[in-house]
């Protein structure tokens, strides 16, 4: 009997005390979040949530948090900015993250409605200018980061460690051969 009412005590808290998924916050898919272009100091950058992202014109709250300054659209402010507007008729919502001139790291783009509750994120890495394309001195080059790690072929690699593991056998073998023959 005591077992009994201990369990139903027990489902009984559960049931009170642990929050259930309805009154759970909702979540915009990731695959509803677009961002433009390629976040880079002094640029601009759109990010977008798609139709049915958001309630049909709700306000929509915007924060962006980062290690410098951000403005979203027109608002500047230090290192958290944050700025509403409404969602479009179909749900969908957009705003401009214009980076300062010494950007770096990553951006937290946050939107959150208002009256549905839903949130939506956007993770913006900025790019630093001297990595968007290696350059010549005429301004000729190509679109990839610099090649700074050692360019041995595999082969030579192999070929390394074979002669390094047969080295390690005739050493065993030597030993093992000398052993033998003073416990002979």
């Amino acid at each position: 009997m005591k077992k009994l009412l201990a369990a139903l005590s027990l489902a009984l808290l559960t049931l009170v005390a642990v929050p259930t998924v309805a009154t759970a916050a909702g979540y915009v898919p990731s695959g509803n979040v677009s961002v433009s272009g390629t976040p880079t100091p002094g640029g601009t950058t759109a990010v977008g949530f798609s139709a049915g992202s958001f309630t049909s014109g709700e306000t929509v709250t915007y924060s962006v948090s980062g290690n410098t300054t951000a403005t979203l659209s027109a608002v500047k402010a230090a290192i958290l900015t944050t700025f509403s507007k409404p969602a479009a008729a179909d749900g969908s919502a957009s705003v401009n993250v214009a980076l300062p001139s010494n950007a770096s790291g990553t951006y937290t783009l946050t939107a959150t409605g208002q009256t549905s509750g839903n949130v939506g994120t956007a993770s913006l890495t900025v790019v630093p200018q001297n990595a968007q394309g290696n350059q010549n001195q005429n301004g000729q080059g190509s679109a990839s980061l610099a090649n700074t790690g050692a360019t041995m072929p595999i082969l030579l690699v192999w070929i390394g460690a074979g002669a390094l593991l047969l080295g390690a056998a005739i050493v065993g073998t030597l030993m093992f051969v000398r052993r033998q023959k003073r416990n002979a």
